[in-house]
């Protein structure tokens, strides 16, 4: 069981590059300038009219298997974006079953079909063209990053860790084939340092059976290689970028994932969750002086903005600047904000934490009784969305 754990925690960490996978230049001019766009559209969270972009692309390009890809892309992105499952938070070390657990409603079928066919059609056009050149090294980086899309989806969203692995696989070989034959691609070398990375991260027996079916491990090279990719300048250096933010704060170095997400707000300024994101990076560094500015700033900067809000993400800003505002011990204001984040609807743990922050405030005051039943309902919360650190901490505070 549990390598069967690490195994999907291994498929559903390529979920955030996948799911804002930038294709790399193929194609006419016209569809390299429409997946341009379309990849920043996505970037910036305007979903629906990035996938509108890539349509066009294909339309401009039926045999663009890039911007099949992108469009694959965009509608898992949307799949994700209403489930709320798209933050640092959800890979950073809690039990990645709940990311396809019975908690989500199923995807949209006529979603679910259109991600199928494009997917397929970006297949079918990257390996039709290595069959026709097997040493052509952009044939592979298609056929890589497609595969690599199709195991974040098949964890994600149906939950297969096997089927993921397998696909993952496929990933890494394409990958590193493109990689032998055209080592100057940096931009190959995001995926294989992805799935190094991980498998560095798995037990020793999960690590064993990774090797055997020929993934590479070695942490620190996964990480240079994606940090080459983010230095590359390629297509897709800012999948690269958002990568390196997830892993600096797995690795807890926390002043470089700020300093990547300076990066990301700078070029991507309508992206309401690069300042989420700063902000939870800063207060997991414990400073939350820094992370009560930054969701400030994001709270105030995106007050007006009427574009759909990813599912559960309201209650996430004010768990998040509650949690900082406690922290910080300006306790009338982090009730404020937690109590906001229980009356927003959200994921299970992220009630769960509000919960459990006031309940440390209520121990503070000497308030036993109150603190004693917001650690009960946290613990109910936290273990309902397989956050077991956070049921676990509460436990403590209970003893």
């Amino acid at each position: 069981m549990e390598h069967g754990r690490r195994v999907q925690r291994l498929a559903a960490g390529l979920a955030l590059l996948a799911a804002l996978a930038a294709p790399t230049l193929s194609g006419n001019a016209d569809s390299a300038a429409l997946r341009a766009r379309a990849a920043a559209d996505m970037l910036n969270l305007d979903r629906e009219r990035g996938i509108a972009q890539f349509r066009q692309a294909i339309a401009a390009d039926p045999q663009d298997a890039a911007a099949y890809r992108g469009l694959a892309a965009g509608l898992w992105l949307s799949i994700t974006f209403r489930r709320g499952n798209m933050t640092v938070d959800d890979f950073l070390g809690r039990s990645t079953r709940r990311a396809a657990s019975s908690t989500f409603p199923p995807p949209p079928a006529d979603t679910v079909a259109a991600f199928q066919q494009a997917l397929a059609r970006a297949l079918a056009i990257g390996r039709a063209r290595a069959q026709a050149n097997p040493r052509d090294a952009e044939a592979h980086y298609q056929i890589g990053s497609a595969l690599g899309l199709q195991a974040s989806y098949v964890a994600t969203v149906e939950g297969s860790a096997l089927r993921a692995f397998r696909t993952a696989r496929e990933a890494y070989e394409e990958q590193q084939q493109a990689l032998e034959l055209d080592p100057r691609r940096k931009d190959a070398g995001l995926v294989v340092g992805t799935y190094r990375y991980i498998v560095s991260d798995l037990s020793l027996p999960a690590r064993w059976i990774a090797y055997m079916a020929g993934f590479g491990g070695d942490k620190e090279r996964g990480i240079r290689m994606i940090e080459e990719a983010a230095a590359y300048g390629g297509d897709n250096q800012d999948d690269a970028r958002f990568a390196l933010v997830l892993i600096y704060n797995r690795e807890k170095q926390y002043g470089k994932a700020v300093q990547v997400l300076d990066v990301l707000r700078a070029r991507y300024p309508r992206n309401r969750l690069a300042w989420l994101e700063s902000g939870s990076t800063s207060l997991r560094a414990g400073r939350a002086a820094d992370a009560e500015r930054v969701l400030n700033d994001g709270l105030l900067r995106f007050a007006s903005d009427d574009r759909p809000r990813m599912f559960g993400e309201n209650a996430l800003w004010h768990y998040k600047r509650g949690a900082s505002r406690a922290a910080l011990g300006r306790t009338a204001e982090a009730e404020l904000d937690l109590n906001t984040a229980l009356e927003h609807e959200g994921r299970k743990w992220v009630h769960g934490r509000s919960h459990l922050e006031i309940g440390k405030l209520a121990l503070k005051s000497g308030n036993k009784a109150a603190a004693r039943q917001e650690l009960q309902t946290s613990i109910a919360l936290c273990e309902g969305d397989n956050d077991i650190a956070c049921a676990e901490e509460a436990r403590r505070l209970l003893r």
